[in-house]
């Protein structure tokens, strides 16, 4: 049998395109190839438990081999082969049933990942790296012939009968002088661990030397002799394949060091499991987070029937839950020509819905049935939950349930809990609950007493999140509001009718409201005299609640740049009562005067972390002469 002939193209030659767009990308021609090899592996077993083929199966493993010398790369498998009408059908009809349309929808394309896979597109990345491909096959069907398909990357083609002797397939591809590094055993082992060490079918790539017991020598002691083993790269049967009743805690966690090596056990896992409306499967690991979330990110790995994909799984994933790390498995996710980006449908919908509310029932489980163990893991998993919430409305309504709020005691409390806590001391006069909260309680030190000796509870809001998670709480709880610590004297945090009196005169308080805007002399600095508690600091210092919060956001890149870039303005607090202001009040030097003011406002300053460069020298300076 010989025949030659030209795949039906009806417009330019495809092959150029492939070579041009897909250059980028054409390490995945291996994926692609090897992934075609197991799944004509698996069929033929397949075929056998149904009784349709009644041959001897034989070692069904797929095997790469390579050689330097005639820049071949050789992907065989013991599948179901094809005769050379299959190759007709499969190889040049079905392959490019639409390159008409592909040509036209792609020739502007810039990326690979808008190409591949598409209308066959797997086979034919085989041309990303090859100047000729080969195709020796014999068919598991009775009375069959081998045949030999092989192109040059032209549309022209050749089938004559072929020489393979046993059932399945060989695709030899002749490498060209650009992609060489194929040729390398490293660059070849690294990219089959990347995309085919969780495949279904044993792939064997070369051989491993091993040492085996060999007896003993005269001295009795154990003698080894070196042995040549194939080297399988690939387990056929990963965990998230497996039932989680025939798993153990040592599996899930020796499965999790398979993944990321080097890094620590994770805090608790989820396994996945569904095939209806959607197949699904999977295991996903509560990692201890960091507060750097980029380190945490792009940790889940997308599989399709256990050919890895892409790390890149926002699509199915909600963006809260990129904090975990893990693999998900479904062959209805739908792939576009990378297979490595998703289009939106109504699985992948569903998917992202159903991969919520398993986290979130894990977490409520966890809860219910160990609080205490749940507290202790609250450092690691808070800032994921609160960035959940923030998020995904969905997870929130859950969450809401099993979120926990920590003060500076090391207190933990749900929201009803904290609300039944504080609701007697921190309602302010028009009924609303105050929440006060600090985000460094070391620098904050000073204003957390002064709130605990008026008995008010200060919660701990440290974690890059807090910005966003507070916002949404004053969303969320009725008739609440947040305010920091530091964001007012502790009389001032919540407002209630009980003032006390002032000690100063009117005169006086005008008096002393000139000398500390002449000692300050900061437009952006707002003076105003005010009746506090004498134990209270003198001066105070703070930024609006609203815009100090504002800026917070924006430098997180909250979508606040608006108020990033306004100048900060800041209210000075002067304690009318306290001693100190009614000496400055009574001092008639006018130098003297200046000098405690402004030894008072720096004092103020420095507390909030708000001294530096000229100012804080000079406030040293000024210090030591007080001294």
């Amino acid at each position: 049998m010989q025949e030659k002939g030209n795949i039906s193209i009806h417009t330019e030659n495809i092959f150029p395109i492939i070579k041009k767009f897909l250059y980028s990308d054409n390490e995945i021609f291996l994926r692609e190839l090897v992934s075609n090899a197991v799944d004509a592996t698996q069929k033929i077993k397949r075929l056998s438990s149904l009784g349709q083929f009644n041959g001897e199966l034989g070692d069904l493993q797929v095997e790469i081999s390579f050689d330097e010398e005639k820049k071949t790369l050789t992907i065989s498998d013991p599948g179901l082969g094809m005769t050379a009408e299959e190759i007709k059908k499969y190889i040049n009809q079905i392959a490019f049933s639409g390159a008409t349309e592909f040509v036209e929808k792609f020739k502007d394309a810039k990326d690979a990942n808008e190409l591949i896979g598409k209308f066959g597109m797997g086979f034919y990345s085989a041309f990303m790296v090859a100047d000729q491909v080969e195709i020796h096959t014999l068919s598991y069907q009775d009375g069959a012939e081998s045949a030999r398909w092989i192109c040059d990357g032209s549309t022209e083609f050749e089938i004559t009968d072929g020489t393979r002797t046993e059932r399945g397939t060989d695709v030899i591809l002749h490498i060209n002088p650009d992609a060489e590094e194929f040729l390398n055993k490293g660059k070849l082992q690294e990219i089959l661990d990347k995309y085919c060490r969780f495949l279904p079918v044993p792939i064997k790539f070369g051989t491993n030397t091993e040492s085996e017991p060999d007896g003993e020598d005269e001295e009795g002691k154990p003698k080894y002799t070196s042995v040549e083993v194939d080297n399988i790269i690939n387990n056929t049967s990963p965990i998230w394949t497996k039932a989680p009743a025939d798993l153990t805690d040592a599996d899930y966690l020796a499965f999790y060091k398979e993944l990321y090596p080097y890094t620590e056990d994770p805090l608790f896992w989820i396994h996945l499991n569904v095939d209806y409306p959607f197949n699904l499967t999977g295991v996903l690991y509560f990692p201890k987070v960091k507060n750097d979330f980029e380190i945490q990110r792009n940790k889940i790995k997308l599989f399709s029937r256990q050919v890895f994909i892409t790390d890149e799984v926002k699509d199915i994933v909600p963006e809260f839950l990129m904090l975990l790390h893990g693999v998900i498995d479904s062959p209805d996710i739908p792939l576009n020509v990378s297979r490595s980006f998703l289009q939106a449908d109504s699985n992948v919908k569903k998917i992202n819905s159903y991969i919520t509310r398993k986290v979130a029932d894990k977490l409520g489980e966890l809860y219910k049935k160990d609080r205490t163990g749940y507290e202790q893991k609250w450092q690691d998993i808070g800032l994921f939950i609160k960035y959940g919430m923030v998020s995904e409305e969905k997870f929130y309504d859950k969450a809401k349930d099993f979120a926990l709020l920590v003060n500076t005691k090391n207190e933990y409390f749900t929201f009803d809990e904290y609300k039944e806590k504080v609701k007697d001391l921190q309602t302010d006069k028009e009924g609303n609950l105050v929440y006060i909260y600090t985000n460094d309680a070391s620098k904050q030190d000073a204003y957390i007493q002064s709130a605990n000796r008026k008995g008010y509870d200060v919660l701990v809001m440290n974690s890059p999140i807090d910005n966003h998670f507070i916002n949404q709480l004053e969303q969320k709880l009725e008739k609440t509001s947040l305010k920091r610590v530091d964001a007012d004297v502790a009389d001032k945090l919540i407002t209630k009718d009980e003032n006390p009196a002032s000690v100063l005169t009117e005169d006086q308080i005008t008096k002393v409201k000139a000398v500390f805007e002449k000692a300050i002399q900061k437009p952006n600095m707002k003076v105003e005299v005010e009746s506090i508690n004498p134990e209270e600091l003198p001066v105070h210092v703070s930024m609006d609640e609203f815009m100090r919060r504002m800026k917070d956001m924006a430098q997180m890149g909250g979508g606040m740049n608006f108020y990033g870039s306004l100048p900060e303005s800041y209210k000075v607090a002067i304690n009318g009562n306290h001693p100190l202001i009614s000496r400055i009040a009574g001092i008639e030097n006018e130098e003297e005067q200046l000098n405690l003011a402004k030894q008072a406002v720096d004092l103020a300053m420095l507390s909030q972390g708000l001294l530096a460069g000229a100012d804080l020298t000079e406030f040293v300076r000024r210090s030591v002469q007080l001294i």
